[in-house]
Order: C-alpha cells, then structure tokens, then sequence
C-alpha cells in the first residue's frame, strides 16, 4: 500500500510540474519565438520545482515536526523573494535581449528588472504556497494519523498492564485453603480445585482480547464466588443474584472481579459478628447494573486510606475511563458499616 501511495504520489507531481510546463508555453509562445518560450517554460519550470521541494520536503516537514513555523515563515519569505529573483531576470533577459541589436546590461535593465520583479512576486508567491499548503494538508494529516497510532498503542499497552494487575491474593489463599482441605475433605478439595481451575483457566486463555462475551465473563464471576463461598463456610452469608438476558453482549475482560475480591477481602470478620455480602448482576437492553454490598468495619487493620478502594478499585477506574468513557457510571459508598459499589455499563454489541 505504501508503495503504492508513493507511486501514485510521484505521478501527481510529474503530471502537475508537466501541466505547468506547458501553460508556461502556451502563454509565452503568444508574445514571443516558440524556442524562447520553451526555454523560459522549462527555466520557470525547473527552479520552480527545485525551490518548491527543497521547502516542502525540507524545511516544512523539519519545522512541523519541531514546532518552529515562526523560522518556517522566515525561510519561505526567503524562498519566495529568491524565486522571484530568478523569474524576473528570466522575464528581462530572455525578452528583451532578443528583440535589440545591444548586448543587454544590468544598469540598462535594472527598471525593467524591478518591474518584472513585482510581477513575477506574486506568481512565486501563489506557486509556493498552494505546494505549502499541499504538504502541509499531508504532512498534517500523517502526523495525526502517527499521533492516533501511537495513542492507540499506548492505551493498549495501559489497558494490558492494568488486566495484568488483578491482585494475587485471591489466588494464594485459595490454594493454601486447598490444600488445607485435602487432609480433612478430599471431595470438597477436589470441587474448590476444579472451580479454581476453570477461574485460571479463564484468566489465563480468554482474556488476552479487548472484549469477551458476556456470559463467559459472568461465569466466571460465578465461579470465583463459588470458591469464595465454599472457602469461608459459615463465617460469611453470602448472596449472589445474576440475571442475563442478552448473552451475545460483549464486555472487557476482567473488568468486575475487583468489585467482587475486594467485597469478600475487606468483608467485616470482627470477632461475634458473621459478614455478609450481598451481590446483584443484570443484564437488560444492553445495559448492565452491578450491585455489591459488603458488611465493613472501619476498625480492622486493613482500612482503606483514601475510602474509595485498594490499588485493584483504582485500575477498574482507570480502566473504565480509557473503555467506556461516556458510558458508565460508577458510585461507591461507604458509612463506616456498610461498603457499597453501584456500577451502570453500556456493554457493546
């Protein structure tokens, strides 16, 4: 493709100087010999290309790509003026000297000279700033497409750093409860070790795309509360409510389960009191309303600093605004008793 483009680019500047050449013909050719108007079509032409390239590829690209157009200005007056020069010494000396039996000097043209001089300014002008203004719209436009390019990578890099931040936690308490259980309970173990399985399982092989189905996400979900529940036994009540309708929806992966670790990590375990955690999942015309409510206490060693989550929150925040930045809305609360997270998505097709 870039090939291509360059071809067809190389195409267009041969087919403009060539058009140019010859309308610098057709007009001189009118008012003098048709040799002499070639020679001067084919002079215009030349230095006009080499002017107009050396700042268009020059001097305009080096001066957008380091913000110095006040110099770029500079030197395009430069340019002109130069071009300019060169017209009206063509326009004196291949015109006149023809026509006269005396050999042409500067002192007998300098008046002719600067009447060609501002005549020739604003041809020089005009040629040089529609070729400016022809590179600019392209050099622009590259930049910007460079520019999106670069900030596509780095949010999916971000995006990638933050998936990869779901907190070990879950996983080493899980295991060592395992293996707990293996001396005491082995079908049990052998059930938690299965769940636990197909969470990884999850984690490890359907996570590495910007959008996993729904229900695939949501089961996962359910498995890790699952585990969770079988793991704290009676010390917790748990409740756990999940409806989906649309399940050809679409979401990011490993968006909610912080929600759900941190409920069942920072769940009040004051000793005499049985935690609870309360959890609601809904899916309805592509919308989808998570509900999480934990029994908190602001006593235990484990308090929140800031009062709005631990590091796992705040990369679903973050998160959150690089993928549904106007379509979702995220309230957390917290009294001191009760922790409560409320999060409306607008989930894609």
């Amino acid at each position: 493709m870039t090939k291509s483009f360059l071809s067809k680019e190389y195409i267009f500047t041969f087919l403009f100087w060539f058009v140019f050449a010859v309308v610098l013909w057709c007009n001189f050719q009118i008012a003098t010999e048709k040799y002499l108007a070639m020679i001067q079509s084919l002079i215009i032409t030349f230095s006009s290309f080499m002017f107009t390239h050396f700042l268009t590829t020059k001097l305009l690209p080096k001066a957008l790509r380091s913000k110095k157009m006040r110099s770029f200005l500079i030197q395009a007056t430069i340019v002109i003026l130069l071009l300019s020069i060169i017209y009206s010494v063509i326009f004196t000396y291949l015109e006149v000297a023809p026509k006269t039996n005396l050999p042409p000097t500067f002192r007998g043209h300098l008046p002719i000279l600067w009447q060609g001089f501002y005549m020739a300014l604003p041809a020089s002008f005009l040629i040089n700033g529609s070729a400016c203004g022809i590179k600019f719209y392209k050099e622009h436009g590259r930049i910007e497409r460079d520019h999106i390019l670069l900030q596509q990578a780095h949010l999916e890099n971000q995006l990638k750093l933050l998936q990869d931040q779901i907190n070990p936690h879950v996983v080493f308490n899980i295991l060592n409860h395992i293996h707990i259980l293996m001396k005491t309970d082995i079908q049990l173990a052998d059930f938690l070790l299965m769940k636990f399985s197909d969470i990884l399982r999850y984690q490890l092989y359907h996570c590495n795309q910007n959008l996993v189905p729904l229900d695939k996400e949501i089961e996962y979900l359910q498995n890790l509360v699952e585990v969770e529940k079988l793991r704290w036994g009676n010390e917790l009540e748990v409740e756990a409510h999940w409806q989906i309708d649309h399940k050809k929806a679409s979401i990011a992966p490993l968006l909610l389960v912080s929600f759900i670790e941190n409920a069942f990590k920072y769940v009040c375990r004051l000793p005499g009191q049985t935690g609870y955690i309360r959890i609601s999942c809904k899916e309805e015309n592509n919308s989808l309303l998570l509900y999480v409510e934990n029994s908190y206490s602001d006593k235990v060693m484990y308090k929140k600093k800031d009062g709005t989550g631990g590091i796992g929150i705040q990369n679903v925040k973050k998160r959150l605004k690089l993928q549904y930045p106007d379509s979702h809305d995220l309230k957390i609360e917290s009294d001191g008793h009760v922790y409560k997270v409320t999060l409306t998505l607008e989930l894609s097709e």
